[in-house]
């Protein structure tokens, strides 16, 4: 298995000198993959191999479960089922609706965790415990020590997964008016990452590349969480994470967050976080160029492509990576579509893309 690729995210992430871009597949939507079928992608044959291309990281996830990193889980309930959707109560505790015949984000109807008083119930299932490891961690470990692709270790989400067990708004009011509870959120789920780290990176030969956690905390106008609601009660959970990765010599640790997260990229690496991606184009128009005169090479990218062209076509795909040419040349900036390539996508096109990336040379 050719190791280059990995070697050269590292290099390219650290500023060591490069000559050109991985070649990254991260997927689309499942129509994408159906209409991808029809136009010639051969059936049963692994995206990443037709496309000669690899993934843009290789997890290795040892907190365990499967909607929410709990433990244990709810157990899941099945409220009502007809032809078109599905309402469950989920493993989070959230009752949500299920549309089966398209992709879709759930919709959440009703939040076992809504105050601060329900939360007890789920700080205890959110400790350090030998029960959450998956069975197959040594396999995770092992796969990632021959991995193309950058090994990065799971981390726990410090506001999205709460955002998500009480919903948008529930969230909203009880930051404002529970911040203590809040704090011992960030501060649980901070600890969790810190052990997961613990179990994970002794295993290893080799240290993993990143530490990466998820949020999706930003909208079209911003974040949910404000910089200073950020600042006073997220931020130490992010150092007490960016102090254990130091304790192993990892240096990079990143957050994924769709939606416009200029308002807390400063505070994120004020905190240690010094990895974003997907860097969305979407409806604020992001530039990792202007992240970059902001924030300086301090702050990597991964993302930052409008996957929006690739369903354009040759000439609108050729001025996207135009664009990009002096970020990539730079360094500490990973190209990648900025989310799930959208059914809109044609094969050809896609594969113009990846060759176009394949073919550059600084």
């Amino acid at each position: 298995m050719n190791m280059d690729n990995r070697k050269l995210v590292s290099d390219i992430m650290f500023y060591r000198g490069h000559d050109r871009m991985p070649v990254f597949h991260w997927g689309g939507w499942n129509e994408t993959r159906a209409r991808w079928l029809k136009e010639g992608l051969p059936a049963g044959t692994s995206e990443n191999e037709y496309f000669n291309a690899i993934s843009p990281w290789k997890w290795i996830n040892a907190v365990g479960g499967t909607e929410a990193f709990l433990y244990p889980l709810f157990e899941q309930e099945t409220i009502e089922e007809t032809d078109e959707y599905t309402i469950v109560r989920a493993t989070d505790g959230v009752v949500k609706k299920r549309w089966k015949k398209q992709s879709n984000i759930p919709q959440s109807i009703s939040f076992t965790l809504k105050t601060g008083k329900d939360w007890p119930e789920y700080k205890k299932r959110l400790q350090p415990d030998p029960g959450r490891l998956p069975a197959n961690l040594q396999q995770q470990i092992d796969d990632a020590e021959t991995s193309e692709s950058p090994v990065a270790v799971m981390g726990a989400s410090l506001m999205g997964w709460a955002r998500n067990w009480m919903g948008v708004e529930n969230f909203a009011y009880f930051m404002y008016d529970e911040p203590d509870v809040f704090s011992d959120m960030v501060d649980t789920l901070s600890n969790l990452t810190c052990w997961t780290i613990d179990q994970v990176v002794p295993r290893m030969k080799r240290k993993p590349d990143m530490v990466l956690g998820w949020e999706d905390i930003c909208g079209r106008s911003g974040p949910f969480v404000s910089p200073g609601l950020f600042k006073k009660h997220v931020a130490p959970g992010y150092i007490k994470v960016r102090n254990k990765i130091e304790e192993y010599g990892i240096k990079l640790l990143g957050i994924d967050s769709d939606g416009d997260v200029s308002a807390l990229a400063g505070p994120l690496l004020d905190a240690g976080v010094n990895l974003s991606y997907p860097l969305e184009i979407g409806a604020w128009n992001a530039d990792p160029m202007e992240f970059r005169k902001r924030y300086g090479r301090e702050l990597r990218i991964i993302g930052g492509f409008n996957k929006m062209v690739i369903e354009k076509g040759p000439v609108e795909i050729d001025a996207e990576i135009e664009r990009r040419l002096p970020i990539m040349k730079d360094g500490g900036y990973l190209l990648l579509p900025d989310h799930l390539i959208t059914p809109g996508a044609s094969l050809q096109n896609y594969i113009y893309y990846l060759e176009k990336v394949r073919n550059l040379r600084f």
